[in-house]
């Protein structure tokens, strides 16, 4: 009998285990095969790629990589707009161009040739331009403004040197635009570029960012800076940008309302003309600050460029038209009497109803002190302030001792009761020194003329026009000291809440119907023509030596409803029945909806 064992017939017998094992080897064999043919294919193909951009192509890579650049471009963000009480616009924004450098493209010495090219272009010093560049540093990856604003005229010769040098580009992006040009300055404030140690306070501030420098521009920076963005793009040699990569936008500032109101800002400044002097507006119940200038002012839009050294000039000149003379002390004369009134009071060696006897002139530690007429008789508070008596007010003066005086003046808003972090404003507190104080700052004893011309508000007595609204609105209203303020957020908020003085109520009505009988029949009765709310107030003319007489003034309207209180000062204005007074009519014209007559004045007096 046969047997078939079909393949195994040929062969020697081999277990089944090991056949497996050599198909398996087989197997694997091709997979290495298949593997190896295709890295070898793809070695090829990139390869072949290395041979192209290398061999084929390799001048123009080599050209692309050197020529083009990738750069991260800071985008400005637009800077919130400021507006007045009733929404018109006191700070906005416009388009314009600025030059930036971007550091990286040359060496420093290279860079001091470019300088000296651009120089003649921006009409810039090469050095202001190089001292840009060394303050950044010339590693810096972003680029540096070193010129804003620019005009027409500078553009198109920068554009015909854009193909020779490189690193130079010109930008679009929004310069500050003041709409009503020098009006309210102090206040409002002005722009410039972030300082180094401004930088370093803020690490995300990119070089070149625009910060407030003055008044509300500053004091609102955090809500009017916003956020900047950045573009990342590739550019090539010449700056032009071939593509954007990717992109973050910028975050708009907030807009900012104030509590100005623009009507009453211009019929100040208006009013005050190219004088020296200031007025400040103010609402005598909240504080909200209507108005406030300063003369000679200065236009914030300079700052949007470049400053010409003649603007400079005129800006540290002898006119002073940085100064915010609205917080500067003057000596405030007979508008300080409402407070020796207060104090006299207060202190209790007088009542409402006390009279004293005035003349002609009162002898007093063996000095002669003058009335400005013949004196009054026997008169008490209120006819002392209608006709501004001085004798009266000398020898109330002395009998209640500057301490008290010192002390009621602080009490109704004078020298530093007042918070001006809060307005963010350049300026100082006025000052009633007490005998210890003047020996502490001007280092001499205490004389008893300084206690006599401390009750009329000479001497050493300075108030500052702003603290002489908050005085008479203390008054008018009650006895509650405002808080002057700006930004209308801030109004009736704990920041503004008023303070409740210590003056009692008789207090508050004597003196309040004397300032009243000033408009009725004394020194500013002129102001009662019957066309706007009987209005109470105080003239004062201050007489310094080896000048004119300065001009001040104080009032406030209604005389038993205030809404509105002033206090002006004008420099060497003369009397302050003629020279200051009729600003606060303008005011008062302007509020109360009065078109005002021609040549409006006072008749002469206090």
């Amino acid at each position: 009998m046969t047997q078939n064992f079909g393949l195994y017939s040929k062969f020697p017998y081999v277990p089944r285990n090991n056949v497996e094992q050599g198909v398996s080897k087989r197997h694997r064999l091709v997979q290495a095969l298949t593997m190896m043919l295709v890295i070898t294919t793809f070695i090829g193909i990139n390869a072949y790629r290395i041979v192209q951009l290398q061999l084929i192509q390799g001048e123009h890579n080599r050209e692309r990589a050197e020529n083009n650049r990738i750069r991260l471009t800071p985008v400005a963000a637009s800077r919130g707009t400021i507006y007045d009480r009733k929404g018109r616009i006191l700070a906005s924004n416009l388009l314009s161009r600025s030059v930036y450098l971007w550091p990286q493209e040359y060496t420093p010495e290279k860079w001091s040739e470019v300088a000296a090219e651009l120089s003649t272009v921006l009409d810039i010093p090469a050095t202001e331009i190089i001292k840009k560049l060394e303050e950044t540093g010339y590693n810096s990856p972003l680029p540096v403004r070193i010129i804003s604003n620019i005009d027409r005229i500078t553009f198109v010769a920068l554009a015909e040197k854009a193909g020779e040098t490189r690193g130079v580009e010109v930008r679009t992006e929004n310069v500050r635009h003041y709409p009503n040009g020098s009006l309210a300055a102090h206040l409002i404030g002005y722009t410039g570029e972030a300082t180094k140690e401004e930088l370093i306070a803020n690490p995300k501030y990119p070089m070149g960012m625009l910060v407030g420098k003055m008044g509300v521009e500053r004091l609102a920076n955090s809500e009017l800076e916003g956020v900047w963005g950045n573009r990342l793009i590739e550019v090539d040699a010449k700056g032009n940008e071939l593509q954007e990569l990717g992109v973050e936008s910028p975050t708009p500032g907030k807009s900012v309302k104030l509590t100005i109101d623009l009507d009453i800002q211009k019929a100040i400044e208006k009013a005050l003309g190219n004088r020296r002097g200031a007025a400040v507006v103010i609402n005598p119940k909240t504080g909200e600050i209507l108005g406030m200038a300063s003369t000679p002012t200065f236009d914030p839009s300079i700052f949007t460029g470049k400053i010409t050294s003649q603007e400079w000039q005129r800006l540290q000149g002898a006119t002073k038209p940085f100064l915010n003379r609205a917080l500067q002390g003057y000596p405030p004369g007979s508008t300080f009497k409402p407070v020796t009134s207060v104090a006299a009071i207060e202190s209790g060696k007088y009542t409402p109803d006390s009279k004293i006897a005035t003349a002609s002139s009162v002898t007093i530690g063996g000095i002669s002190f003058n009335e400005h007429s013949g004196g009054y008789g026997l008169i008490g508070f209120r006819d002392a302030l209608a006709y501004s008596s001085n004798t009266f007010y000398y020898q109330a003066a002395v009998k209640i001792g500057p301490e008290q005086i010192s002390k009621w003046g602080r009490e109704l808003g004078i020298g530093g009761s007042i918070d001006l972090k809060l307005l963010g404003l350049n300026g100082n507190h006025g000052q009633i020194p007490t005998p210890k104080e003047k020996e502490t700052i001007y280092g001499e004893p205490w004389h008893i003329a300084d206690t006599v011309t401390m009750g009329i508000g000479q001497g050493l007595v300075l108030v500052t026009p702003l603290e002489s609204s908050v005085m008479v609105s203390t008054i008018a209203n009650g006895g509650y000291r405002v808080q002057p303020h700006l930004l209308a957020s801030q109004t009736n908020t704990n920041a503004t809440k008023s303070i409740k003085t210590g003056l009692k109520p008789s207090t508050i009505n004597t003196v309040r119907e004397g300032l009243i009988d000033v408009v009725r029949k004394g020194t500013g009765r002129w102001l009662n023509d019957g066309k706007i709310p009987l209005s109470g107030g105080k003239t004062g003319t201050v007489e310094l030596p080896g000048q004119s007489d300065n001009a001040m003034y104080i009032g406030f309207a209604p005389a038993y409803n205030p809404e509105i209180a002033v206090a002006v000062a004008v420099e060497e204005g003369g009397y302050g029945s003629v020279g200051a007074a009729p600003v606060a009519k303008a005011v008062f014209d302007v509020y109360f909806g009065i078109a005002p007559s021609p040549k409006e004045q006072g008749t002469g007096g206090e």
